[in-house]
């Protein structure tokens, strides 16, 4: 199924040798004059159309595909059916995504502002920013040129965006200061009020103050709905290239490295700081405290309560090595009296 152009308005189209330096593969077979103006999924992309396999559960429909190219790996290509074409590289997912980018590429910023959107006048707005309609500007705002507020988002006293932030539609920030490319889906949340309190004599809950930041690396990524707490003393820092998918919580102090991926549903506790490179899958949690390596990956629904060595695996709650995990879910089956699940065939 093509895209929709309603949505996803369409660029200049490709020639397949262009598609095939778009992706950073290399061409095989085809014409490499033939203009290439969309991308599909194997089984109903068209001939004027792209597609892809990186997965051999779906080698039979390679056989049956229509379109004028599929990327793919080297080690794909003899199963390649005789007279059609390839677009080969070794990374044949991203190599797809960056012809699909070039095809459709993302909106360009509609400079101006709109009537109904309130800036503040010592607000500093950049070259070439679109600020969208019922959006608010607050006083000592700074945006980055080339950026994207989008409608009824709140950008807050003293924020400030680096060049080609893309704020969506209802989103907040606050205490922030946030590199460039940065992006917040619809609905997300950074900067509020950490979750520290006190309790007094009478068991009555006191605030704590909460005094300082949030600093988003360049092009962090924040999915809708994500909740992104400013630090309570110190700042709460998303490391370059972080992403966080929807529904995520991360609570004040917290800090990342570069590159981190949590995934939907995660949720970290205040004052937990992770390296480089680690990735939590969905619904995965840690208590706070803690010091996790880089390059450790979560399984999810896990519940980490300790501090977790670098390059790691970790599943289960309470998170433990993830043979040590399977092996206690192993033996919990023989203890219920149930036979072991057989593989896949």
């Amino acid at each position: 199924m093509a895209a929709d152009p309603r949505f996803f308005p369409a660029g200049s189209a490709l020639t397949l040798a262009e598609a095939a330096a778009a992706a950073g593969g290399e061409l095989i077979g085809g014409d490499a004059t033939l203009r290439i103006t969309g991308v599909g999924p194997l089984q109903s992309a068209g001939a004027s159309e792209i597609s892809f396999l990186d997965n051999r559960r779906y080698l039979p429909l390679l056989a049956e595909s229509r379109a004028a190219a599929v990327v793919l790996a080297p080690d794909l290509l003899p199963r390649l059916p005789e007279g059609r074409a390839a677009i080969v590289t070794k990374q044949a997912y991203l190599g797809f995504g960056r012809i699909a980018r070039a095809l459709h590429p993302v909106p360009a910023p509609r400079p101006g502002i709109h009537a109904t959107a309130v800036v503040d006048a010592t607000a500093r707005i950049g070259a070439g920013v679109e600020i969208g309609p019922y959006a608010v500007v607050e006083a000592g705002a700074e945006i980055g040129e080339g950026c994207i507020i989008g409608p009824h988002a709140v950008v807050g006293a003293g924020v400030v965006l680096g060049q080609g932030c893309r704020i969506g539609a209802h989103a907040s920030l606050s205490h922030c200061i946030a590199g460039r490319f940065v992006v917040l889906h619809p609905g997300a949340r950074v900067g509020q009020e950490g979750f520290g309190f006190a309790v007094t004599p009478e068991g009555r809950f006191e605030t704590m103050p909460q005094l300082g930041r949030v600093l988003l690396g360049d092009a962090v990524e924040i999915g809708a709905n994500a909740c992104v707490d400013r630090g309570s003393q110190s700042d709460t820092v998303l490391g370059a290239g972080t992403r966080l998918d929807n529904l995520v919580q991360i609570g004040h102090n917290v800090s990342t490295g570069k590159g981190c991926v949590l995934v939907a549903q995660v949720g970290i506790s205040g004052s937990t700081r992770l390296g480089n490179g680690v990735q939590m899958g969905g619904q995965s949690g840690m208590s706070g405290h803690l010091e996790i390596g880089d390059r450790v990956q979560v399984a999810a629904q896990a519940g980490v309560m300790s501090d977790v060595g670098p390059g790691e695996i970790v599943g289960g709650s309470p998170a433990w090595p993830m043979r040590e995990t399977m092996r206690a879910y192993a033996a919990l089956r023989k203890l219920a009296g149930r036979p072991r699940a057989k593989p896949a065939p």
